[in-house]
């Protein structure tokens, strides 16, 4: 398992981790083939019934418009979210556990369900309300997210010093080597992005509606908070590596944390990198589309990686334990 740094003993090798989708990976279809197992169903159907809409109609639905309303803030979270909790109930109904989780932004939720901290129904309320105050505050300040390729941690500092002009510009997430996205005010991402590829590099906007994990947000954080102070939280049952700091999450902290998680950098390849420095060595992503497993490889390719997406992969990763 994990070793003083982590509070925990060391992870073996043949120990799994659990990794939640973040949103941007939705699509239309998500899921489909999964909703007749039975842990799947069920969690759909908690989310369904906790936020008041078919979760299930939304993921399939077909049409011009389909797309469009699955991207919606609510919708999206939801829907992955449910996707990641249903995957990983499923998956560990069927002896596939795991020794630690690891969410990516909304998938820390998912996480926190899956770890026995929050219930389903408890989740998927907080999701409901992380998405609506996050929604507002993008709306009350807009800003864009960018991902930059080549990055490193430096470069991007200097970047966001040289073109914040007084406006909010970034570091966001720390995906993996050499891919770093910035997040703030549309128009410093802009001057930011023509610098970067003035300088020989790429950069690739994100289809996101706000400017997340940016003080941007902060608009968001005392509603969240308040919100948070009604919500019972357990000590987890398998343990949560937090996006803020790459350490555990507990109950004592876990309010304190995801309110700062709203304005605060994903550090994803850092909490990787522990783990993998602890031991572990199998990481299984529940959710669709495939992103953080491709994270993975960039960050370390003797890593096994797995993304259990659909009812061929979650047969394959049951049939194989992952192991």
């Amino acid at each position: 398992m994990i070793e003083e740094a982590l509070q925990m003993p060391y992870l073996g090798s043949g120990d799994i981790i659990y990794m939640c989708s973040g949103q941007g990976s939705q699509k239309v279809g998500m899921g489909a083939d999964l909703l007749d197992v039975p842990e799947v169903a069920a969690v759909v159907e908690c989310a369904s019934d906790v936020l008041g809409r078919d979760m299930a109609s939304i993921m399939c639905a077909e049409g011009d418009d389909a797309q469009a309303a699955l991207d919606e803030t609510r919708n999206a979270q939801a829907a992955i979210a449910a996707l990641s909790i249903g995957i990983g109930r499923a998956l560990a109904a069927r002896e596939v556990r795991p020794s630690a989780l690891l969410g990516f932004s909304l998938g820390q939720v998912s996480a926190l369900a899956l770890s026995g901290m929050l219930s389903d129904e408890d989740a998927f309320a907080l999701i409901d309300v992380r998405s609506r105050v996050m929604d507002e505050a993008a709306r009350e300040h807009p800003g864009a997210m960018s991902a930059l390729l080549k990055a490193d941690a430096a470069s991007v500092q200097e970047l966001c010093d040289a073109c914040a002009q007084d406006e909010v510009l970034v570091a966001a997430n720390y995906n993996c080597p050499g891919q770093i996205v910035i997040s703030g005010d549309a128009s410093a991402i802009e001057r930011a992005e023509l610098a970067w590829k003035d300088a020989g590099k790429r950069a690739s906007r994100l289809a996101t509606q706000g400017a997340f994990h940016s003080p941007l947000m902060a608009s968001a954080c005392e509603p969240f908070a308040a919100y948070l102070e009604r919500v019972p939280f357990a000590e987890p049952e398998v343990p949560i590596i937090c996006n803020t700091d790459a350490a555990i999450l507990d109950a004592a902290s876990v309010r304190e944390r995801l309110v700062a998680h709203l304005i605060s950098p994903v550090r994803f390849d850092e909490s990787v990198r522990k783990l993998a420095d602890k031991g572990a060595h199998t990481f299984v992503e529940v959710g669709y589309g495939g992103v953080l497993s491709g994270l993975i490889r960039r960050i370390d390719k003797e890593l096994e990686r797995h993304c259990v997406q659909d009812r061929e992969t979650f047969d394959a990763c049951v049939a194989a334990r992952c192991s």
